[in-house]
């Protein structure tokens, strides 16, 4: 099912992107980055316009991977993925990525505002004029701060998946350690329960896999997301995605199938009426 929420007016709140930036990120780098900005135009949010810039979020383990790929394939959206972008930051050695490398050497966030100056920064260099945000924002601050930039963001998809299926999709996952072979008890279980098809070695099963560990991930993830879909659903921007209206596929688990059912031609309305605006 898709639960939408009428558009209503809000402000833009204001936020300060540079405070407790570190010195390599000076104020004279974001400067060049708002030349760059204006002079690409499409899309990063200095006065330019991108026929749409998206957001999808979701559980972690939710499907979100899958869903992002068939939305590039059928509206030929630019994926932006955040952890993508801040490693391909760092190869480059650019000065947001030697801004941002000791933060993540030393396994602390990155900070909100260096993140927000990538993504704008990627926004500008887009090739195409659909992206689809994935990753970022994670967060009402960083949501924020993107919308007191300039970004404005036309569409946010969220992925409503019951966190007990998750949990119970993790918990069938077992691997062989020596080889990295990948079993699934729901889709391609081993031939012998517990073993390697290959080796016959025992099969184990990943901490972060265990029922445990996932909960864990994804009270946080809740814990963020709630504020986060409140931000949007006040923008009027948010559509929601369960699956539940096609219940013969969620019976047959295939809960990414039942939700992009309805999500295909909501985004597909959505693309229409936005380039007719």
């Amino acid at each position: 099912s898709v639960v939408r929420r009428p558009s209503r007016r809000t402000t833009a709140r204001g936020s300060a992107m540079h405070r407790g930036m570190p010195p390599a990120w000076s104020a004279s780098a974001s400067s060049r980055l708002r030349h760059v900005c204006n002079a690409v135009a499409p899309g990063c949010g200095f006065g330019a316009r991108r026929s749409m810039t998206a957001v999808i979020i979701g559980p972690p383990g939710g499907g979100k991977g899958t869903i992002s790929k068939r939305l590039i394939r059928d509206f030929d959206f630019q994926h932006v993925s955040t952890g993508d972008m801040l490693r391909d930051q760092v190869r480059l050695g650019s000065e947001l990525g030697m801004a941002a490398k000791p933060h993540m050497a030393s396994g602390r966030l990155v900070p909100d505002s260096l993140l927000v100056d990538m993504v704008l920064q990627t926004l500008a260099e887009a090739s195409k004029g659909r992206v689809l945000l994935d990753g970022f924002p994670r967060t009402v601050p960083q949501a924020d701060a993107l919308r007191a930039r300039g970004v404005s963001v036309g569409l946010v998809l969220d992925l409503a998946v019951p966190f007990e299926e998750i949990v119970r999709r993790a918990g069938g996952r077992w691997v062989h350690p020596a080889s990295g072979r990948t079993y699934a008890y729901d889709f391609n279980p081993p031939k012998v329960h517990g073993l390697d098809d290959v080796t016959g070695e025992p099969l184990e099963q990943r901490e972060d896999d265990r029922p445990e560990a996932v909960r864990a991930r994804l009270e946080v993830y809740r814990a963020l997301a709630a504020p986060l879909g409140e931000f949007y659903e006040a923008l009027g921007v948010l559509a929601r995605f369960d699956g539940e209206d096609q219940p013969e596929l969620v019976a047959q688990d295939r809960r990414s199938d039942a939700i992009y059912a309805s999500l295909r031609p909501y985004v597909e309305s959505r693309l229409q009426a936005f380039a007719q605006a």
